[in-house]
């Protein structure tokens, strides 16, 4: 099976170089507008790119708000703080997911407890939340509070793994029965939808990510995305020292974040926003030919749920044994084509290693059996 996926891939890429995970592609208007930033000289956190730029997501995403920031983790930080997540609150969410998801909580002071994925989805399972709550959590006046020690479960995490919705509409019944915030960690799925509305805009807040390797770059920055006006307004505050505004007095009435975003990287933005839609129907058609090249096979190829319109942000596959996996990691990468297995758990992890945490029985199944393929956009495609 190497050597035939390594030769597909090379004929899909039409190269013989090396074929990364997933690079960024710029064909657009970027060098354009980003020399006109260098030219207007504001290149840092003031600038019309950054405005236009929130302004395109929200235009794509129906997001009555949109405030942009400096990364994905700093958004997804920002979205706790406005959901009220403080000091030593839990937040439940998934072990099998990016440590920032996990980072973003505990520099605020709050903990992780870890629930299992969904077969349906790789994101945080409902099923195993309720089974976690019901075993774990009691509801007071209050809110929902661990048993043992009494402590506020505040917010609950979903990440939608590799671009690919999570069950929201369960997710979102459980929270409303618990009085428990609801924040997507929609890094990885900008272009996704769940039952025709976008991730990151069914929860209280949403965080996008535009690192490097995602589906649209800024170069590193991020998205908070914001279910009414009136927050949006309080997170473009915060998120921008807190500063009241007066033309020339500095006066700051909370401690706030620097978290704004540069002009530099807005442009950047805005020039991969003209592009997105293209892009997310080239990676479909590349996930379709991936599909069909692993249909029959031992490997099972990893699809969007029946509810969902993804990104397919990096395409996967689950591999028929541990060992199977190991090997395959081990030849592609020798023969210049980069695979990756997912991340370690995060309850592995020296810093979350005593974090609470349910049955992760699919988690550990997936952590030891998934690669992930090449998945940038295939120029050969954009004609097709």
């Amino acid at each position: 099976m190497t050597n035939k996926l390594v030769s597909f891939i090379k004929e899909l890429y039409q190269t013989d170089e090396f074929i990364p995970l997933h690079a960024p592609s710029f064909n657009g208007n970027e060098q354009i507008y980003v020399s006109e930033t260098i030219k207007s000289t504001f290149v840092s956190s003031v600038g019309k790119y950054v405005d236009d730029f929130e302004r395109h997501i929200e235009a794509y995403t129906k997001s009555p708000k949109a405030v942009a920031t400096v990364n994905g983790t700093a958004a997804l930080h920002a979205a706790l703080y406005m959901a009220g997540v403080r000091a030593n609150d839990i937040v439940i969410t998934q072990a099998l997911t990016f440590v920032a998801t996990c980072n973003a909580l505990h520099h605020m002071g709050a903990e992780p407890a870890f629930v299992d994925v969904s077969p349906v989805s790789l994101g945080l399972c409902p099923k195993a939340l309720a089974v976690f709550l019901d075993e774990h959590a009691t509801l007071t006046e209050h809110g929902a509070v661990l048993k043992m020690t009494k402590q506020r479960i505040k917010a609950i995490v979903p990440m939608h793994t590799f671009g690919h919705p999570v069950e929201l509409d369960e997710l979102m019944l459980i929270c409303h029965n618990w009085g428990i915030s609801l924040i997507e960690d929609a890094a990885e799925s900008l272009g996704s939808f769940y039952k025709g509305q976008h991730t990151g805009t069914l929860g209280d807040f949403g965080a996008i990510s535009f690192n490097g390797n995602k589906i649209i770059t800024t170069g590193g920055g991020g998205i908070v995305l914001c279910k009414t006006l009136d927050s949006g307004a309080r997170t473009k505050h915060v998120t921008t020292t807190a500063k009241v505004p007066h033309p020339y007095e500095f006066y700051h009435d909370e401690a706030g974040f620097n978290y704004r975003m540069p002009n530099l990287n807005a442009a950047l933005g805005c020039a991969q926003m003209e592009v997105l839609s293209e892009f997310v129907k080239n990676k479909r058609k590349l996930a379709h030919l991936y599909s069909d090249f692993f249909s029959g096979s031992e490997f099972k190829f990893v699809t969007e749920p029946d509810y969902a319109h993804s990104n397919y942000w990096l395409n996967a596959i689950i591999c028929p044994a541990p060992q199977v996996r190991e090997a395959l990691l081990k030849e592609t990468n020798e023969k210049g084509v980069m695979t990756r297995p997912i991340w370690q758990l995060m309850h592995r992890l020296p810093m979350y290693k005593n974090a609470l945490k349910g049955d992760l029985t699919y988690s550990e199944y997936i952590e030891s059996h998934l690669v992930n393929i090449p998945s940038s956009p295939v120029k050969s495609l954009a004609e097709v």
